[in-house]
């Protein structure tokens, strides 16, 4: 007993200097800038505003409790506009445990990175410039960086292992997003939530969350879909990503020209050749297991190796099941290199081992550098923040600490995590809420025909679903990055709104 006290003391320091390390953020008063920018020969004037929202618990304790968070947002708003009538568009990305630059300077931002169309890394030095694409011709712009991302803190460790949750974060960020409408003094204004990757994990929660809430949404855009696990994640006895997954491979594989035969043709031909097997033989196949027959399976077996230029054998000894890190390490294993996961276009070496592990992903490292280092010179240059820790851009330890359960027990906290269910519901409930989901052909991470499932899925009728659009780009998970399709998903964002 005589040691419980000391062995506690470092405990209590540690949760005091938490608090006061998250009362300074929301102290800080908001780093702003100005500056124009022409968008469809219009010269827009805006204000950007980064500043620290409180997280307040909730119920009836909400109105008296201390902060458990300061969350950063950063705003772009246009000058002299009227709250009544300009939208204003709350924005996200995923992870678990991205900060938000990669929508914010990719592709809906005043601001830009540039990066090579075909999915390699630039040569430094990196900075941001004026996005002749950006989003801000249609909306007032908040990017929102999550709990634990970016220099956003949980103020106590109970409250972290809230945040660090798929419920717990979409409270968090719907209490935010509550904050800050209430802050500026824009609950008039026409609301949409844009969310990339597990931000439309995310995103799909949190338009039924702010719609019980009182927040009436116009729309949802949903970008590289993530929304139901199961279709991506290849664990024990879950085969429906490998189907999923194969007309990506397909698509991929022609690209670098290990397909032979009509569906070497194009792009167009690989896609369709592999979804006509998956829907008429290989589902089933799959679904069969082992009382598949020996004819059948070689069959099964000889078509998966022509639909992904991978040698016969290894889907054999695979069980005719190729999962993602296989396919990043052995479709280019004769050239020596590794397929990325991200950016399926781009490749990176392989080791001289050649091992069957992917120990990097060449999609992410073309553009995690430039994007960290731009960003921050902007916040830093140009709107003065002189935060000293760091900025976590990708946070791998929040990845890996996510709670992906959800509710209270029972088969709503079991198996695969699934929002789309609540998307389903607030297309119910909202007659006017309308989807745009935008996926990249080239993306091995949340692949477009997964998505295809995914959205095929919503449990809604036909007249609601017919409010959901599915655009493609033939890049990869950030399509932005890819002039043409930058452009494109700026004219079908437009044309969506229209």
């Amino acid at each position: 007993m005589a040691d419980a006290t000391p062995a506690a003391a470092p405990d209590a320091d540690a949760a005091k200097r938490l608090k006061e390390q998250v009362e300074k953020l929301l102290a800080r008063p908001a780093a702003e800038s100005t500056a124009t920018i022409e968008l469809g020969a219009r010269q827009m004037a805006y204000r950007v505003s980064a500043a620290f929202m409180p997280v307040l618990p909730g119920g009836l304790t909400g109105a008296s409790g201390e902060p458990e968070a300061a969350v950063m947002t950063t705003a772009y708003l246009l000058e002299g506009a009227d709250a009544r009538t300009r939208p204003l568009c709350f924005a996200f990305n995923g992870g678990p445990g991205s900060a938000s630059i990669w929508l914010q300077f990719g592709a809906l931002g005043p601001k830009r990175v540039v990066v090579p169309d075909d999915g390699s890394m630039p040569q430094p030095p990196y900075a941001v410039e004026d996005n002749p694409h950006s989003w801000f011709e249609h909306f007032d712009l908040v990017f929102i960086d999550p709990p634990h991302t970016g220099w956003s803190l949980s103020a106590s460790e109970a409250a972290r292992k809230k945040h660090l949750s798929v419920d717990g974060d979409i409270e968090a960020l719907a209490e935010v997003m509550r904050a800050w409408l209430t802050r500026h003094q824009r609950w008039g204004s026409p609301l949409f939530l844009a969310g990339e990757s597990y931000g439309t994990t995310r995103g799909a929660g949190l338009a039924e969350k702010m719609h019980s809430l009182g927040a009436v949404l116009s729309g949802v855009i949903l970008v590289s879909c993530a929304m139901d696990l199961q279709s991506i994640v290849f664990a024990p006895a879950n085969d429906l990503p490998y189907s999923l997954f194969l007309p990506a491979y397909a698509n991929v594989s022609q690209y670098h020209g290990l397909l032979s035969g009509p569906q070497a043709a194009s792009p167009e031909a690989a896609r369709a050749a592999a979804e006509a097997f998956v829907q008429d033989d290989y589902a089933a196949a799959l679904q069969a297991g082992a009382r598949l027959s020996e004819k059948r399976r070689s069959a099964v077996a000889r078509r998966v190796a022509e639909l992904t230029g991978l040698p016969r054998t290894l889907v054999e000894e695979q069980n005719l099941r190729i999962s993602d890190r296989c396919y990043f390490t052995e479709a280019l294993r004769a050239r020596g290199q590794v397929v990325g996961r991200l950016e399926a276009r781009g490749v990176g070496p392989a080791a001289a081992s050649r091992a069957s592990e992917m120990e990097f992903d060449p999609g992410i490292e073309a553009i995690a550098g430039p994007y960290t280092m731009a960003a921050l010179a902007y916040f830093r240059g140009t709107l003065g923040i002189d935060i000293q820790h760091r900025y976590q851009v990708l946070s791998y330890e929040v990845n890996a600490g996510w709670n992906w359960s959800r509710g209270e027990g029972g088969r709503s906290s079991m198996g695969f995590c699934s929002t789309s269910p609540d998307l389903a519901r607030v297309l119910r409930r909202n007659p006017h809420l309308k989807v745009l989901a935008a996926s990249g052909r080239y993306d091995l991470g949340t692949p477009y025909s997964a998505s295809d499932w995914s959205l095929a899925q919503l449990n809604a009728p036909a007249g609601v679903l017919a409010r959901v659009t599915h655009r493609y780009y033939d890049a990869g998970h950030m399509m932005y990055t890819r002039q043409a399709d930058l452009r494109q998903l700026k004219a079908d964002v437009a044309a969506w709104l229209a």
